[in-house]
């Protein structure tokens, strides 16, 4: 298990790598701010504590020593000046204590005897209770009782450090947190170029700015895009050159055909001419369609242009109508809209014999155009296939029940072109429903 994995396991990392980054830095950076904060203590505790028994083994040598010599009457007026922030001296056997010493203890104790032990006996004890308190019990050369009453405190840190080092905590949080911002920015703008990559649309191109590395991953990105985009152009203009040159011999073959003698192999083969004929069409209609379009946006009414267009179905026979519609203009592109609509019409006369148009807004405030029919409807599984090229629910060869499989794609890709969506689902009476959403 590598290093990512123990500690996605046991720490329980989160999954964006932004949160990643900062942890890993934020924990790196923190850990090494308490070390040198715990290597400045031990250094300062050491310093102070040091510092303070010297000052105490001195003190207690001399205040003995004065005590000692001077007068039993005269010695309680000099108690109360040689008292000290964390010691002060009294006469008699002061309180019971017990002879356990903790480290600090001892060490005071040490210094205690080897400042005063070496002429006067000493007793070091600890007074049960908090904060912790030692009592040093001297005994005079007339033998009276002197109590050293200390309360070791060893400060090697100002009230006032605390403030700083939360305030240093909060500054490296904030430089942490803008470093791994700054450092994931260009990986967010290539993942959304990425996700937006459509080389059929003109979009900007990722700026190739920034360091070295970022402007680089740029620069190739671009590359890529544009190789892509080469690629599909090479593609359109084969398939629409081989439309060409397939158009003159199809023609030249119906021709012949058609100046054949009357048979049942005649009408058959007219036939598949004109399937092929059909079929290359459409086909070529799919390639260019995927590579985008090159018509210009233009202002319409989009209620009269549906309504122009159902009453074009209507002139010919068919059963379409469009009870619902709105007054609006919107700026879209008005051929590939009319050939989004006319395939899906045809497809729900097609499998219902009927179809219903209608126009409205989405709770968004979006343009949606739906298509109804009471047909079969699709199965659930497939909706989202039907949308692929040749693809067909009907699996017979038969092309006048199957189709070609392209009228749906067609939409789907013309609709992504105008900067929309189809989106087809079944309707609960029955039949399915195909919208358009743009605008």
């Amino acid at each position: 298990m590598n290093a990512i994995g123990w500690l996605r396991r046991f720490f329980h990392l989160p999954r964006t790598l932004r949160w990643r980054l900062f942890l890993i830095l934020f924990a790196g950076l923190a850990a090494a701010h308490a070390l040198s904060f715990g290597v400045l203590f031990l250094e300062r505790y050491m310093t102070a504590k040091t510092m303070m028994l010297g000052n105490l083994e001195k003190d207690v040598g001399t205040s003995i020593a004065l005590l000692d010599r001077l007068p039993a009457n005269e010695r309680q007026q000099w108690i109360a000046m040689l008292e000290r922030r964390n010691y002060r001296y009294e006469l008699g056997p002061g309180l019971p204590g017990v002879p356990e010493l903790s480290g600090l203890g001892t060490e005071i104790a040490e210094t205690i005897n080897e400042a005063a032990g070496r002429r006067f006996p000493v007793t070091v004890e600890t007074v049960p209770g908090r904060p912790q308190r030692l009592q040093a019990h001297v005994t005079l050369s007339d033998q009276t009782q002197v109590t050293i009453d200390l309360r070791p405190k060893v400060m090697p840190l100002a009230n006032w450090l605390p403030y700083v080092l939360i305030a240093q905590l909060l500054l490296l949080i904030l430089c942490t947190w803008f470093a791994v911002r700054l450092a994931i920015r260009p990986l967010l703008r290539l993942a959304n170029a990425a996700e937006a990559l459509d080389p059929s649309k003109k979009a900007a191109r990722l700026e190739e700015t920034g360091p070295k590395e970022v402007a680089y991953a740029a620069t190739a990105f671009n590359a890529m895009r544009d190789r892509i985009a080469h690629y599909l152009e090479e593609r359109v203009q084969i398939l629409a050159a081989i439309s060409h040159d397939l158009q003159t011999p199809i023609t030249r073959m119906k021709l012949r055909a058609e100046m054949a003698e009357e048979s049942p192999e005649k009408e058959k083969l007219i036939s598949d001419l004109s399937e092929i004929e059909r079929l290359v069409r459409e086909g070529v209609t799919y390639a260019r369609t995927a590579h985008g379009t090159g018509e210009k946006p233009a202002r319409i009414d989009i209620g009269s242009f549906v309504e122009s267009i159902v009453f074009d179905y209507q002139d010919t026979g068919k059963a379409v109508t469009s009870p619902e519609t709105i007054d609006a203009v919107v700026v879209t592109r008005p051929h590939a809209l009319r050939r989004i609509i006319t395939n899906l019409i045809d497809n729900a006369l097609k499998f219902a014999g009927e179809a219903e148009v209608n126009v409205g807004k989405t709770p968004e405030g979006r343009t949606c155009i739906t298509v109804l029919d009471n047909g079969p409807g699709i199965p659930e599984g497939q909706l989202e296939a039907v949308l692929q090229p040749f693809y067909r629910l009907e699996q017979s060869r038969n092309r006048n029940t199957g189709g070609t499989g392209l009228g749906l794609a067609i939409a789907h890709q013309l609709a992504l072109a105008i900067g929309g969506s189809l989106n087809l689902r079944n309707r609960p009476e029955g039949g399915l429903a195909a919208e358009i959403i743009f605008g």
